[in-house]
């Protein structure tokens, strides 16, 4: 059974008078099985975000279908079932682990036995237990990110959506939150994240699709886009260096003590 389902799904940004200004999704498509981990791999401004927006909710689309569990996004149903940790992890400074565990916990409705035997065992899953007294405001960027990875697991998600979840980590705190990861899909919870980076999709993922100025360039298994995948960075890459910045901006004079 898919837990996520998107065809066809287009998306344009517009301006004030409705005129198209970015058409950030061009018609894309891919489905999430049960326990799978599937990613969305490509440079910044290829779409990815806001593909996530979109079966979240939070943006509709211009064209295309969405499914979440068979519900459309941002419904009950789909909500009910999703849990999201996004690029940036905002939590209030003041508060401890369990502090903010139990917060969003009341805000999903949970209370009581129920809620503290969450809170307890997502602290052990993110190996938090140690600092669950501590305030967030005291954590590395590796803690900060993993209580937000427990807050996206308290309403027991059968998906979970997780946008660029290494981003700005140490080699150390990349490690934690891909074997979390891992774990995770171990136990049968469906996983979409976006990266890009290369080793995050090949150390983590089942199957991925590549995006490109919001088009669909490859989708398969990791090991069947091995050499795609390469290919695919070298030429952006290349494409990124095929005019050097200053002589693209008129190679700043001023700049460098120039004249």
């Amino acid at each position: 059974m898919s837990v996520l389902e998107l065809k066809d799904v287009r998306k344009t940004f517009r301006d004030f008078w409705g005129r198209p200004t970015v058409e950030a999704v061009r018609g894309i498509g891919f489905e999430v099985g049960e326990g799978e981990v599937f990613g969305l791999l490509g440079p910044n401004g290829s779409g990815k975000s806001t593909t996530i927006k979109l079966l979240l909710g939070l943006l509709r689309p211009d064209g295309g279908q969405l499914r979440v569990l068979g519900a459309a996004p941002g419904s009950k149903v789909a909500a009910a079932a999703t849990g999201y940790l996004p690029e940036i992890t905002y939590l209030h400074p003041f508060l401890t682990p369990r502090e903010t565990l139990h917060y969003y916990g009341r805000l999903f409705g949970l209370g009581g036995a129920t809620l503290k035997f969450r809170v307890d065992d997502l602290l052990r899953l993110v190996g938090l237990e140690h600092a669950a007294a501590r305030r967030v405001g005291t954590f590395s960027k590796g803690m900060t990110r993993r209580v937000g990875l427990a807050q996206a697991l308290l309403n027991a998600p059968r998906l979970l959506v997780l946008d660029e979840p290494t981003s700005g980590l140490d080699p150390v705190g990349t490690r934690e939150v891909k074997d979390l990861i891992l774990g995770l899909k171990a136990r049968g919870i469906s996983v979409l994240m976006s990266s890009h980076l290369l080793a995050d999709v090949q150390d983590c993922c089942d199957r991925i699709l590549i995006l490109d100025r919001g088009e669909c360039r490859a989708q398969g298994a990791v090991k069947e886009l091995s050499g795609s995948l390469e290919s695919f960075f070298l030429a952006t890459v290349h494409q990124t260096e095929r005019t050097p910045p200053l002589e693209a901006a008129g190679g700043l004079p001023w700049l460098g003590g120039r004249s």
